[in-house]
């Protein structure tokens, strides 16, 4: 059902973390996998590893997201390269916490949505463009995937500017699907929530984080990234083609949990 020989999918900031696991899910289903992110020396470990777990052709850019002209050339590469692509997972980004809203400079606050909303956006629309053109080529269809976060719901202080970014984000998902349906292109949004990366590499701390989350959500225990990759492989799929328009929270039901 969610087999993806033959598909291309490319996912920005995807050399780790959840990009990663997003191109991991759809790697062990067969598709040709497209990374993008900054470090070409990641990018190329990222492409060893997605290979080994059973992705086709394999290919990567060096972009920084949140250079309009970076994006535009690294999409038409990765089109010449891979001669399509079939499902793009728009998730490079980065979150700040600041001590509060009042004291949030405008250079913090442009910096994070600079690369969350506006990196997210040049992906986006460049997307977009390209299925547009196979769908009035006789070739209609494409998923298009934003990373979320459960920020969009819920408040968090000094997180202000990230859950700006998401929430714009959010819409924009909406818009898209309602645009973008007359070519038979799904756009939705994975909305993880806690997902445990190598990002926190002091083991004390590692453990606390993961007791902290685990008390808090009902299933009792921390996002892996390859809680990413079931739904990630079904939204690249086929098996998710009358499903637009929509934010899939993948959260181990933190969201819906009272206080």
């Amino acid at each position: 059902m969610f087999d993806l020989t033959g598909k291309v999918v490319m996912a920005t900031g995807a050399n780790s973390g959840i990009g990663l696991g997003f191109l991991l899910g759809c790697a062990r289903q067969g598709a040709d996998v497209v990374v993008w992110a900054r470090r070409e020396e990641q990018n190329l470990a990222a492409l060893d590893q997605l290979k080994a777990e059973g992705a086709g052709r394999i290919h990567h850019e060096v972009v920084d997201v949140s250079d309009e002209a970076e994006v535009i050339r690294a999409f038409a590469s990765t089109v010449t390269a891979m001669g399509r692509v079939d499902c793009v997972f728009a998730n490079a980004g980065f979150s700040e916490r600041t001590p509060s809203f009042p004291d949030m400079s405008s250079e913090t606050y442009h910096k994070l949505l600079a690369v969350n909303q506006h990196g997210a956006f040049y992906t986006l629309r460049e997307a977009s463009r390209h299925m547009r053109d196979r769908a009035q080529a006789a070739d209609a269809g494409g998923s298009i995937v934003v990373c979320g976060s459960l920020s969009i719901f819920h408040g968090m202080q000094g997180m202000e500017h990230y859950a700006a970014a998401k929430g714009a984000l959010a819409a924009m998902v909406k818009g898209m699907a309602v645009e973008l349906g007359q070519y038979k292109v799904r756009v939705n949004m994975l909305a993880p929530g806690f997902i445990m990366t190598g990002m926190t590499g002091d083991p004390q701390v590692r453990e606390q984080v993961i007791a902290r989350f685990s008390s808090i959500t009902p299933l009792a225990r921390v996002g892996e990234l390859d809680d990413i990759a079931g739904p990630a492989a079904y939204l690249a799929s086929d098996a998710s083609q009358f499903h637009t328009g929509d934010i899939l929270i993948v959260d181990g039901g933190r969201s819906v949990k009272s206080l």
